[in-house]
């Protein structure tokens, strides 16, 4: 009867080396997924526009027609092309662009994939609305300043994000279809509509934490 104790230790030493490589996979998994947001998604196509729904906000994509200008009629080049010549070919998503002179390099898909950064956000969008006709963000995508969308100078065209005003804990999704802002000190630019459903419209800026959302088919 002594014999039983051994035997079982022989059997759980044995059966040990089984175990620790699925616990280090799950370590690895959450290490992967550090830092993103999953959500589900839904895509609905119309004549002239896609609809997507993200984690119940809803996005009405249209594409602008080329003869509209640019929402940042600054940005110079993109690829190494005229900004509405990278468009028409399809050459925005993560390439690099200029502005007044100065060369931004976006990160990769793969890269984006985990972003998450904390800092200061802004809205623009103002000026559209004075302005006659319709503005094309830097993907080619209708600029709609009181939708859900926003700017950033280095995560690829479109991405969808998190954005949490980290003053009031209110937190939304937007989709990034443009660059900027190109000001110091700011992470983000968000449309008018999204900084009145964040709470800082009135105020301009706010304290915000970015988050890259991984999307997955609902």
């Amino acid at each position: 009867m002594r014999s039983y104790p051994n035997r079982w230790l022989i059997v759980l030493l044995f059966l040990l080396p089984m175990f620790l490589p699925a616990c280090g996979l799950v370590r690895t998994t959450y290490r992967l997924t550090k830092g993103t947001v999953v959500m589900a998604y839904k895509v609905t196509r119309f004549a002239g526009s896609t609809v997507y729904t993200v984690g119940g906000f809803t996005f009405d994509v249209v594409t602008a027609p080329l003869s509209w200008p640019l929402v940042h009629e600054d940005i110079e080049s993109i690829d190494g092309l005229s900004p509405k010549e990278a468009i028409a070919q399809g050459r925005v998503k993560a390439s690099p662009y200029v502005v007044r002179g100065r060369r931004y390099v976006p990160m990769t898909v793969a890269q984006a994939q985990t972003y998450r950064e904390t800092g200061v956000a802004s809205w623009y969008g103002m000026e559209t609305y004075r302005q006659r006709g319709g503005h094309m963000t830097a993907n080619g995508e209708a600029f709609n300043p009181d939708g859900l969308s926003a700017a950033h100078k280095h995560l690829p065209l479109p991405t969808f994000v998190r954005v949490t005003n980290l003053s009031n804990r209110r937190s939304i999704v937007v989709r990034v279809n443009d660059r900027g802002p190109f000001v110091d000190g700011r992470i983000i630019d968000l449309s008018a509509g999204a900084a009145k459903k964040l709470g800082f419209y009135d105020k301009g800026t706010a304290r915000v934490r970015v988050e890259a959302v991984q999307l997955e088919s609902s």
